[in-house]
């Protein structure tokens, strides 16, 4: 271990950051005007040219990434690796057998944009879990949009093979574990 006047340095290549984002906050390295992401971290984990790895809505919660290794975090945001994130939603009405089929087939938006594939399963009447392969504009509220509903909540719990640690609060971030890390690597 690495340290200077009693206190740990640093010492790998990247850093990978677990964060139970709060709704109210940005998912950015900084804003003049508003909290971000990065803002919310703890001294001991912070270190310079953080970023989160993928955005969350500024009313969103749930497991944003921070990381300072770009190519990991590009591997994991591009639609063509595939990398699932999961979210929770609930819906303003009822999901049914018509919205799934809708997500599964893919949605065309109002604007022409295309969105791949997804997942929607439905946990209650109007509370689902959604798994997405690609990271469009308010891309889970467009689609709810589209098949005649409104997101009420949305919170991410998963990207790639990495669950939301439970225990961390709103707020509240760790470092990845090995395995952690090592998960994402391999999806």
């Amino acid at each position: 271990a690495v340290s200077l006047d009693g206190v740990p340095v640093c010492s790998e290549k990247h850093v990978y950051i677990m964060m139970n984002k709060p709704a109210g906050v940005l998912s950015a390295s900084r804003d003049p005007h508003a909290q971000t992401v990065v803002d919310l971290l703890p001294e001991s984990l912070y270190r310079k040219g953080l970023f989160p790895a993928g955005r969350l809505d500024k009313d969103t919660v749930g497991f944003v990434l921070l990381t300072d290794d770009g190519a990991l975090a590009h591997r994991i945001l591009s639609p063509r690796s595939h990398v699932p994130k999961v979210y929770l939603a609930r819906l303003d009405k009822p999901a049914d057998g018509e919205m799934q089929k809708l997500f599964a087939g893919g949605i065309r938006l109002a604007d022409g944009t295309e969105c791949q594939p997804a997942e929607l399963d439905i946990l209650e009447k109007a509370f689902v879990r959604i798994t997405i392969r690609e990271g469009k504009y308010h891309q889970i509220k467009r689609m709810a949009a589209a098949s005649g509903r409104t997101v009420e909540w949305l919170k991410r719990i998963r990207i790639g093979g990495v669950e939301l640690d439970e225990t961390l609060q709103e707020g509240a971030s760790r470092a990845l574990t090995g395995q952690e890390v090592q998960r994402l690597r391999n999806f």
